[in-house]
């Protein structure tokens, strides 16, 4: 079975560097995700859902960032090798791209989904996933609308 964890807002602290979603700036939101702090609630559930399950990422960073993605998760010493980003040119909302690996998945079992989207996380219980709302970092509102208005992360 898998325990399928989102990355931003979930390990990952981006709260440094939402000021760029302001000015529509991804480039410069995404240069600097190398630099995100641990978010500690984040790491101790994947240590501890990775002691009975495989682990995969599922995030809405696009796939050019997948060198940096992978190094920043394995400097923070997280579990799990698989990682799906969003495809080049892929901006629908984040429900419906998250919603669509999550199918791919299916076969394959997902005990839980982890995401700090509570449209993602709405979307996937309906779809008859079990899933969890990571509710440790307040959501901002900038990023609520990357995710699912511009379809960028």
């Amino acid at each position: 079975m898998l325990a399928v964890f989102d990355i931003d807002g979930v390990v990952a602290d981006v709260r440094h560097r939402l000021h760029h979603l302001e000015r529509h700036a991804w480039d410069d939101f995404f240069d600097e995700a190398c630099a995100d702090p641990l978010l500690d609630e984040g790491a101790r559930l994947v240590k501890e859902l990775a002691l009975q399950h495989d682990i995969v990422w599922l995030t809405g960073r696009p796939e050019w960032l997948r060198d940096v993605t992978g190094s920043w998760l394995s400097a923070h010493g997280l579990p799990g090798a698989e990682l799906h980003m969003r495809p080049w040119g892929d901006y629908r909302p984040a429900r419906r791209y998250k919603l669509s690996v999550l199918t791919e998945l299916a076969p394959r079992g997902v005990a839980a989904l982890i995401d700090d989207d509570d449209e993602v996380v709405r979307a996937a219980v309906r779809a008859g996933f079990p899933a969890v709302l990571a509710d440790w970092v307040p959501r901002e509102r900038v990023l609520r609308r990357a995710q699912e208005r511009d379809g960028r992360t």
